[in-house]
């Protein structure tokens, strides 16, 4: 039987993590079957070690698959958002020169 875990993240700084053992040929879409979290894992992106995969890509032992939730905010943004709350002095910590 070969070690699998299943990570999904709910919300920001919080990880569900469940460990599965498995027989050897499962696929991710038998890894989140056998993890029994409850959600619609269909919609969601998914990734082994951070890798995009496929409901029925195949798993190894000691894979983690991944279950990614939509971003909140656009990085990009969020990065802006952050440079106007530090004000105009540009960034904290720096001296000028």
């Amino acid at each position: 039987m070969w070690h699998i875990e299943v990570a999904w993240s709910p919300a920001p700084r919080e990880v569900q993590l469940v460990a599965l053992r498995l027989p050897p040929g499962a696929t991710v879409r038998d890894a989140l079957l056998a993890s029994r979290l409850d959600l619609d894992w269909a919609t969601h992106a998914l990734g082994i070690w951070g890798q995009p995969a496929n409901l029925e890509d195949a798993v190894h032992d000691g894979d983690r698959v991944e279950v990614y939730r939509a971003l909140q905010v656009d990085p990009k943004e969020a990065r802006r958002l952050r440079y106007r709350a530090q004000g105009q002095g540009g960034r904290v910590g720096r001296k000028p020169r």
